[in-house]
């Protein structure tokens, strides 16, 4: 089956999920999306949409926990339909992510929508939770969980 390598970098962090949403795909490991930040934007039904945005910055330090997947065509087609990219409400954006074991490229799902907003709680606690369950960083976790949001819906 032929693989292609995709950033989980939102809820799709938690390993759990992706395995469920993806049970063809293995986790090649994890690494950061240097020069990146996660922001949100949009109107979802639960307040803005966390998505990706490049910061450009001379030394901005920006930088985005990922979990790199080997994905196979078929789940990331069924990836599409989670991520309503097929909907045009997210697409496909190729990104450079530094591991530990050097550069590899991979794509992850950019909102196709203005950045601004604010999340709700439930989504801020979706992120941290899948990205504490992914092992990333105490510090990385703990900034997600201060991020500002509204109480929801």
């Amino acid at each position: 089956m032929a693989t292609v390598l995709y950033a989980a970098y939102g809820s799709n962090l938690d390993p759990q999920q992706m395995a469920e949403r993806c049970p063809h795909s293995i986790l090649r490991g994890t690494g950061w999306l240097e020069g990146w930040r996660l922001t949100f934007g949009g109107d979802g039904w639960d307040g803005a949409l966390p998505t990706l945005a490049e910061d450009v910055g001379e030394a901005s330090g920006s930088h985005v926990f990922v979990g790199l997947y080997d994905v196979t065509e078929a789940d990331a087609d069924a990836l599409d339909g989670w991520e309503s990219a097929r909907d045009g409400l997210y697409r496909r954006v190729r990104f450079r992510v530094q591991m530990l074991d050097g550069e590899q490229t991979a794509w992850a799902y950019v909102l196709d929508d203005f950045e601004g907003g604010l999340p709700s709680a439930r989504t801020i606690g979706l992120l941290a939770d899948a990205a504490q369950a992914a092992g990333a960083p105490d510090d990385y976790v703990a900034e997600l969980r201060s991020r500002p949001c509204t109480s929801g819906w």
